[in-house]
C-alpha cells in the first residue's frame, strides 16, 4: 500500500516552486497534485494519455475540446488523449488531483 496527505503533498508541490507535483507512477497510471492561483493561466498542452481531474478545492471553468464547464471542489472531469483542455477564470486558488493512464510521459 501507498498513501499519501494532502496537506504533505502540497508543502512538497510548493517547495519544488511548480504548479505540478506527480506523486504516484505504476506501471498503468500516474497521480500528480495540481495547483492554479486565483487569476492564474493554465499552460497545459493535450496529453497522449487520458486524464480524470478531481477538484479538491477552489473554482474555475474548464474547457475540454468545444465544452466548457464550472468546477469546485468535489468535481470531477475526464478528458480524453489528445483533446486540447484548460482550466480558465481561475476565482478561487485551484488543487486539482490528476489520474494519468497510462502514466504521464
Amino acid at each position: 500500500m501507498k498513501a499519501f496527505r494532502l496537506d504533505e503533498l502540497e508543502v512538497e508541490r510548493a517547495a519544488n516552486q511548480g504548479a505540478y507535483l506527480q506523486f504516484l507512477r505504476e506501471r498503468n497510471m500516474s497521480v500528480g497534485l495540481y495547483a492554479l492561483d486565483a487569476g492564474a493561466l493554465d499552460p497545459q498542452q493535450p496529453h497522449a494519455q487520458d486524464e480524470v481531474y478531481f477538484v479538491v478545492s477552489g473554482r474555475a471553468a474548464i474547457t475540454v475540446g468545444e465544452e466548457t464547464t464550472q468546477v469546485a471542489r468535489g468535481s470531477v472531469v475526464y478528458v480524453p488523449a489528445g483533446a486540447p483542455h484548460r482550466f480558465h477564470h481561475i476565482s478561487e486558488d485551484l488543487k486539482v488531483l490528476v489520474v494519468f493512464s497510462p502514466p504521464e510521459g
